[in-house]
């Protein structure tokens, strides 16, 4: 029987874990907003903005044309009846 054994720390109690979930909740409440959160509207808009145009500048932004977008709206208008027909079924 090996005598020299090293102490590992103790298991934390129910009571700590209990305590440490509870200070993880209040935590959670008083978080402040970060990042776009944080700013004014008009400020995200700004910045919003500057990447759209950023987008178009470099050849990757796209701007529908009418029946670009009516073709859109055809196939996602067909997709939800598809669905809601399917539901109605089971």
């Amino acid at each position: 029987m090996n005598t020299n054994r090293t102490t590992s720390p103790a298991a934390p109690t129910a009571t700590a874990k209990a305590a440490g979930t509870k200070a993880t909740l209040d935590k959670a409440v008083t978080k402040r907003p970060r990042g776009f959160a944080a700013m004014d509207s008009a400020t995200q808009r700004r910045i919003a903005s500057e990447g759209g145009r950023a987008s178009h500048q470099s050849g990757r932004g796209h701007r529908f044309t009418s029946e670009e977008a009516r073709a859109a709206g055809r196939k996602g208008g067909q997709a939800i009846r598809s669905t809601a027909a399917k539901s109605k079924a089971d």
